[in-house]
């Protein structure tokens, strides 16, 4: 089967979406907020998606995009010529952040409040950690889906090396079939914004080696301290081990142990950016 379009949320105590989708090709222009152009010139690429684009890529509708404009959950796009609305990696990363907070049964206005306490000026890579975040808490669900749907989602024709290049992220799994694939959703959106970046097919291999390595390591460690120092003392006495509860406690600390590994991981990072690049990170 292929990846679903995500529907238009409209549950019970939320605002109906609006109309259907004008025919393919004719949407109408976004509105903005006044003075907000996109910078006249350039290809359709530096202006960044059109809305069927931008939904094309997000694996959602038009209607949707629309929709989670008018309840302000994206940002006004940028005009550009023609009162076209276009929209940037902003948008996209936070479409996907909205899809996975709704795969963990987030109503709408529980979505809302969640994004309005993150910085208005929150950055596509930021939006991308946040998502990151809340997709580890989702369990394993590969789906299958076809080059076609995989290459909307990619806004481009997939090569074999691309393709190489997603398996080795461990995004997608080849089968018997060449058009078919098993697709990892969670990790979907970042695999495809990897494509783009100018690293070497043999570099992606040996830098998922060094993170699954050290995640082995970290996560090694951590369970032997829990194990020793934690759950030690507290079954203290006890004739035999309480599974359920040793499992719960787990679970209550895990968020908390996530974070702590993702906050120390950016910090190290930016320590060795700084002393290889100087005071100024690259990135930045």
């Amino acid at each position: 089967m292929t990846v679903p379009a995500t529907s238009d949320p409209s549950g019970p105590g939320d605002e109906g979406a609006p109309g259907t989708d004008p025919a393919p090709g004719h949407a109408a222009p976004d509105q903005t907020a006044p003075g907000q152009t996109a910078p006249a010139g350039g290809s359709a690429t530096k202006l960044g998606l059109t809305i069927d684009e931008l939904a094309a890529r997000a694996g959602v509708t038009v209607r949707t995009v629309r929709f989670y404009g008018t309840r302000g959950l994206l940002p006004p796009p940028l005009i550009g010529p023609r009162r076209v609305g276009r929209y940037g990696p902003e948008h996209l990363s936070r479409l996907a952040l909205i899809e996975e907070l709704q795969h963990h049964g987030m109503t709408l206005a529980a979505i809302e409040r969640y994004l309005q306490q993150l910085p208005p000026d929150i950055s596509a890579h930021d939006l991308a950690i946040h998502r990151a975040l809340v997709a580890s808490w989702t369990p394993d669900a590969a789906a299958e889906t076809d080059r076609a749907a995989l290459e909307r989602r990619a806004g481009r024709a997939l090569t074999e090396e691309d393709l190489d290049r997603l398996a080795a992220m461990d995004v997608l799994e080849r089968t018997a079939d060449p058009e078919v694939f098993r697709v990892d959703p969670a990790i979907l959106h970042l695999g495809i914004r990897l494509l783009d970046v100018p690293i070497p097919l043999e570099t992606v291999r040996a830098a998922r080696a060094v993170v699954l390595d050290h995640s082995r390591t970290a996560a090694r460690e951590l369970s032997r301290l829990f194990r020793d120092e934690v759950w030690g003392p507290h079954r203290a006495g006890q004739p035999a081990p309480d599974l359920s509860a040793m499992r719960s406690l787990s679970a209550h600390m895990q968020p908390m142990v996530v974070q702590a590994l993702v906050t120390a991981f950016q910090r190290s990072l930016r320590e060795e950016l700084r002393a290889g690049y100087g005071e100024r990170d690259p990135a930045g």
